[in-house]
């Protein structure tokens, strides 16, 4: 049993404050570039997220080409929504106990043949809305499933000390791969047979991904994960629910994201929404405009590291929250195209520098045999809210219209940001006063 830290800010910030760095970052970088393990599960990653890509706008455009509304929209949201958290009741324990690796082959096959499903529906027998909504509902289990095992995985791969780097690098070539494929996916969708055509193309890159998979092997920390914790599906999610719980920085997180989530998890279709029904763009403009969006993902990639290292992670993460709702206010705010474009680049970048510095401390703060479990529970309580504010946010915009819904989120994210620093999110070094013994 782990028990609960629970000293004042000050404390932990005088704690904080006196605590040593406990590596160099230009030589853990440097042995970072000469794995070749790391390089190789790079590259099948970075493949699989420019699949992703075209995923990404494609699914929305579906459904706005099957039915022509944003509920629906926000429906087929919520059901993406569902499946992950039914993937988090079982996937934590499942990356605790099972060959990792393999894990992630067995969802790559699987979600190639879930999401050639598609292409070859459409060809044969035309839209079938039906058919979108179970290739969502099965291909969020499978994503989720991998994506719990991919932290776990990292973690795994790469020395503690490069995990920043690692994590970095990664997301700087899933931004490059998300500047590229929505362009592309836009284009396909628009004159190759529409986004059925860009949903093909994500289930050959998983692939790529599972091929590179077979070359990769992974250290092994827990000297036999099969053994620990054997339970119900709910006693091995609670466990990391309990271990998020008795961590005040990461409590604070979880609340922090669950909140974030109720009111923005239909971000993506209330864009899109805006970008075709206010705006009057077609598939190519929404795909060049996500495109151009992943400038920030690059960005804060790059940034990241230097970020943390420099200011710790409270000043990033408090910044970039800041960033973020701000961003999303002005995407609802900005009457075109052009002025829309600085807008979700601001927005991916806040996401990003949130994102990777938030993974990164549970990867940092979290023992090995614990890992996949405390994901798992993150991600499912994040998720929980997430179909309710998607059903809810879009009904409001059908009924109202995108813009002012999109003022009320990027509002409630700022007076979350103020609820932040009120709590161990603001240290600067909260891996140092957290972490537990691996």
């Amino acid at each position: 049993m782990i028990e609960e830290q629970t000293p004042a800010i000050g404390e932990l910030e005088e704690a904080n404050a006196k605590a040593e760095p406990s590596h160099v970052p230009g030589e853990a970088t440097a042995r970072l570039s000469r794995s070749r393990n790391f390089k190789i599960y790079w590259l099948g990653q970075s493949l699989s997220a420019v699949g992703d890509s075209f995923a990404l706008i494609a699914m929305p455009l579906l459904v706005f080409e099957a039915t022509g509304s944003v509920a629906q929209m926000g429906l087929v949201t919520a059901t993406n929504g569902v499946g992950q958290i039914i993937a988090g009741i079982v996937g934590g324990s499942l990356a605790d106990r099972v060959n990792r690796r393999r894990m992630m082959i067995g969802c790559d096959i699987a979600r190639a043949l879930l999401y050639a499903t598609i292409p070859l529906f459409w060809a044969l027998w035309g839209p079938q809305l039906w058919l979108i909504y179970v290739v969502t509902a099965l291909g969020a289990v499978l994503g989720n499933l991998f994506s719990i095992t991919n932290i776990a995985a990292v973690a795994n791969l790469v020395e503690r000390h490069q995990i920043i780097d690692a994590n970095s690098r990664l997301q700087a070539t899933y931004g490059l791969a998300f500047f590229v494929g929505p362009m592309l996916a836009g284009l396909v969708s628009h004159n190759l047979g529409g986004p059925a055509a860009a949903v093909g193309i994500d289930a050959l890159s998983f692939t790529a991904s599972f091929v590179t998979l077979l070359f990769v092997r992974l250290r092994e920390e827990a000297a036999n994960r099969t053994t620990v914790a054997q339970g119900s599906r709910i006693q091995e999610l609670l466990a990391g629910v309990r271990f998020l719980w008795q961590q005040p920085v990461l409590r604070a997180l979880t609340i922090l994201f669950g909140l974030g989530n109720l009111l923005t998890f239909a971000g993506l279709d209330m864009f899109i929404y805006r970008l075709k029904h206010d705006l009057g763009q077609n598939d190519d403009t929404v795909g060049f405009v996500l495109g151009v969006a992943s400038v920030g993902a690059i960005i804060s990639a790059l940034l990241a590291p230097a970020m943390r290292r420099r200011f710790g992670f409270g000043v990033s993460f408090i910044f970039a929250s800041v960033v973020q709702a701000v961003a999303f206010m002005a995407i609802g705010l900005v009457p075109s195209v052009v002025l829309i474009m600085p807008s979700v680049v601001g927005f991916v970048f806040g996401e990003r520098i949130r994102g990777i510095n938030s993974v990164t401390l549970r990867q940092e703060i979290t023992p090995d045999y614990l890992l996949g479990r405390v994901t798992a529970a993150f991600w499912t309580l994040l998720q929980v809210p997430g179909p309710f504010g998607a059903a809810i946010m879009t009904a409001l915009a059908a009924s109202y219209g995108a813009q002012p819904i999109l003022l009320a989120m990027g509002l409630g994210g700022l007076a979350l940001t103020v609820a932040a620093l009120f709590t161990p999110i603001r240290l600067a070094h909260p891996e140092r006063v957290y972490a537990v013994d691996k």
